[in-house]
């Protein structure tokens, strides 16, 4: 059963780009997009998916609230801040608000999402001992 990934962005070329890595990834599946925190709110109850990759800085709810909300719905679901923005320091907010990486959009990569998954997943949960914060190169 492959590992089912929703990216939440508002920006849409993010969006495909994501899809289309999410597509290439073996063991990965898309299984929806959202623009925003409210719509991720309301496709996660339907889609179900396994990992979120969810961009920090959206208008309306940012991806701080939305992964505190997401992360009180969905507990077992891996959520995964990204940004384009520089992330450190971003660790402790990622952590209290439920997330477990944050990671630079410049960095996803199939290996940094099988990597993402192997560590936070279900099977890798002991493996990480907090948030990971997953730098630029």
């Amino acid at each position: 059963m492959p590992v089912r990934v929703l990216t939440v962005d508002d920006q849409a070329p993010f969006r495909e780009v994501a899809r289309d890595l999410v597509e290439v990834t073996p063991g990965f599946a898309a299984v929806g997009e959202a623009e925003s925190g409210e719509e991720a709110l309301v496709m996660t109850r339907s889609v179900a998916p396994d990992l979120i990759l969810l961009d920090l800085r959206m208008s309306g709810m940012d991806g701080l609230e939305t992964a505190r909300r997401l992360s009180a719905e969905h507990p077992r679901a891996v959520i995964v801040l990204v940004s384009s923005g520089d992330i450190l320091g971003l660790g402790v907010l990622a952590e209290a608000c439920g997330a477990a990486a944050v990671l630079s959009k410049q960095r996803l990569s199939s290996r940094v999402l099988r990597g993402l998954w192997r560590d936070h997943g279900p099977d890798g949960a002991d493996r990480a001992d907090d948030v990971a914060t997953v730098p630029r190169p």
